[in-house]
């Protein structure tokens, strides 16, 4: 309710401000105890995590850690932060995120800005949050995508910590070559020693955090069986499914449709379903699925479960329809 009464002004401002604005009064009222949404206990176990309900927030929204107490509050099964680089960056030039409120949509060319591995870290050891706690991890821009791997590795082994799971995000559109090691030996090598070094962590610290790959929705059939064998082989212990798309389809002739960037919301939502019907497919229950791309209603959500995914995450969604998505969502599930 409050929401539906706050949104023409949020619509009103730019994207970015009122992205920033509305994290800004959730903390704001979170502080004052206010605010808070109660949901259904709807316990899920996933990749040997028990969540006390299937529906998460997409990494993104809270790219540095710092509003985790505040959403936490919304009543989120679990939450993911990032995506964070080794170093801070800006991202791209702004405006870089566009709404299309008639396709239910967004495009975004952010780019990573996020304050740096470091930064996020404590955040995330000033939060008062003992729920599940996803970090997604990328490369710095000015990394070249030979060299991702060391990227990887160096947030990898500064969060192990203080994730209970980490998402390796090489599926955004907006970092030049990223998606590039969605195939080939990029794949295979990224996966070999990341999975390497996660055992190795896990070993020196007594306890394993599960190694989870984010994969884009702009796959064709090969890829995504080659992306499910290396899955396999080296055991990574979940798949996101999917990022944002480079399709323009459903959002041609509206205002922004042809921005550069990523599509999220609605019109991803076909194609993000169909490519987690192919992953269900293709790994056979070996490796769970977590699926997002587009959920706007309860009844989406629940698409998602049919089509494979044992947890599902929103974003675009909470634009669009606001918090009450979240309980939405639980109750469909």
């Amino acid at each position: 309710m409050l929401y539906s009464l706050a949104r023409p002004l949020l619509f009103s401002l730019a994207p970015e401000r009122a992205h920033e604005l509305t994290l800004s009064l959730l903390k704001s009222t979170h502080k004052m105890g206010l605010m808070r949404q109660s949901v259904a206990l709807k316990p899920v176990t996933c990749m040997g995590i028990e969540f006390p309900n299937p529906v998460g927030l997409a990494a993104g929204l809270d790219k540095n850690g710092a509003y985790i107490d505040a959403l936490a509050s919304q009543g989120f099964g679990f939450i993911e932060i990032g995506t964070i680089t080794p170093l801070p960056q800006a991202g791209n030039p702004e405006p870089r995120l566009f709404r299309l409120p008639k396709a239910k949509a967004i495009i975004n060319r952010m780019g990573f800005n996020n304050d740096g591995v470091d930064q996020l870290v404590e955040n995330v050891k000033a939060s008062k949050f003992k729920g599940i706690l996803g970090i997604n991890i990328g490369k710095n821009a000015a990394t070249p995508v030979e060299k991702a791997v060391d990227d990887y590795l160096i947030c990898l082994e500064k969060v192990y910590n203080y994730a209970s799971y980490i998402t390796v995000n090489i599926s955004s559109p907006n970092t030049q070559n990223l998606r590039s090691l969605q195939s080939g030996d990029a794949l295979t090598e990224l996966l070999e020693t990341l999975k390497k070094r996660q055992l190795e962590l896990a070993e020196e610290n007594q306890h394993y955090v599960p190694l989870v790959l984010k994969v884009a929705p702009d796959l064709e059939s090969e890829d995504i069986q080659f992306i499910a064998q290396q899955l396999l082989t080296f055991k990574l212990d979940g798949l996101i499914v999917t990022n944002t798309t480079l399709s323009r389809e459903g959002v041609e002739n509206l205002p922004h449709g042809d921005e550069a960037g990523g599509l999220s919301g609605a019109p991803v939502f076909a194609k993000s379903t169909a490519c987690l019907a192919a992953f269900a497919e293709a790994l056979k229950g070996q490796i769970p699925l977590i699926g997002v791309g587009g959920i706007l209603s309860g009844q989406d959500a629940l698409a998602k479960k049919n089509a494979g995914a044992s947890l599902v995450q929103v974003y675009s969604g909470l634009i669009y329809t606001g918090p009450n998505l979240i309980k939405d969502c639980v109750d469909a599930l």
